[in-house]
């Protein structure tokens, strides 16, 4: 594909900083602007109406969406959960670039806002098997994961802690860059992500993923 037909964060390999944060593992806590993992769609003149703040320590990673700029609720249902609003993550613990196809290193999660619960009001946290992997993560306990989620006058926010124990071969010590990806599914005002479009094989290919470095506090 010749190069003026790219999208401009398609010329780009990003690395982000994920910094430590000793309350992580539990929901509530707070992250403040240091927190902020920039997204890169705005490069391509593409819309920006989520923001995700992210930490670590060596317990669990902890992420916190807001989703702004809605008029309309979420559409969520756990039985239907591919096709519903919320945010995924995709997570290598070895940042391995140079595959085309899942590891067993390499996760996908999935977190609602709601579709959970007999009247489909309760936030949902799942773990998805990412399509052509050569392997698969190994499976976890149900309700290993955590999630919250609050409403907003214009959209939602929604926070997510993956226990150390939900990614295989985590270890922030001998690995402390993990391959990364997020991407925002919503009805009403498209999929947002962290760089590219649905044009590029994001959800199953390690190799355009951007690099997550998990950055100790200063002691």
């Amino acid at each position: 594909m010749p190069s003026d037909l790219l999208p401009p964060s398609a010329l780009f390999r990003f690395a982000l900083l994920c910094h430590e944060h000793p309350a992580v593992g539990t929901l509530g806590i707070e992250l403040d602007e240091r927190h902020i993992l920039p997204g890169f769609i705005p490069l391509d003149g593409g819309p920006s109406q989520v923001e995700l703040r992210a930490a670590w320590n060596e317990t669990a990673l902890h992420f916190v969406v807001n989703v702004i700029g809605k008029r309309q609720a979420p559409w969520c249902r756990e039985n239907r959960s591919e096709d519903s609003d919320g945010l995924r993550l995709w997570i290598d613990t070895r940042d391995t670039h140079n595959i085309h196809r899942a590891s067993r290193f390499c996760h996908q999660f999935l977190f609602l806002p709601s579709g959970g619960g007999q009247r489909l009001d309760q936030p949902v946290a799942d773990q998805r098997l990412i399509n052509r992997a050569r392997e698969n993560a190994n499976p976890i306990r149900q309700k290993l994961l955590q999630v919250a989620a609050s409403k907003r006058p214009d959209g939602y926010a929604l926070e997510a802690v993956i226990p150390a124990e939900a990614l295989t071969g985590f270890d922030a010590a001998e690995h402390p860059r993990l391959g990364f990806f997020w991407s925002v599914v919503d009805r009403e005002i498209g999929e947002q992500s962290l760089a590219l479009s649905r044009e590029f094989p994001y959800a199953e290919d390690p190799s355009v993923w951007a690099t997550l470095e998990l950055t100790r506090a200063a002691k």
